[in-house]
């Protein structure tokens, strides 16, 4: 059987001292995402080292339902709210499991 679940790594910085409105908006989506269809797992986590960069860490179903995520309103709004806080753009990656 093909193994069809996806891992993603998705890293979020805040310009400095936005990190707090920026951790609050992240913080927003987690449980709308967390209802979605093919959500297996979905984790935020702040460094403690830097505090301005974020991480989310998830597992899902398939990528389509990764991407339906990605196309979700809660995402998109988010996104276009964050706009002035990242200091960089989203840096998003997904993944199969190998071992």
């Amino acid at each position: 059987m093909v193994n069809t679940k996806i891992r993603v790594l998705a890293r979020v910085v805040a310009h400095p001292g936005k990190e707090e409105k920026l951790k609050a908006l992240l913080l927003e989506i987690v449980e709308a995402t967390r209802k979605e269809l093919g959500c297996i797992t979905y984790e935020l986590l702040q460094s403690p080292a830097i505090p301005t960069e974020f991480a989310f860490v998830e597992e899902w179903e398939s990528e389509q339902a990764w991407r339906v995520h990605l196309d979700s309103a809660h995402i998109q709004q988010a996104l276009l709210e964050g706009e002035e806080l990242f200091a960089s753009p989203p840096d998003i990656r997904h993944y199969v499991l190998l071992a």
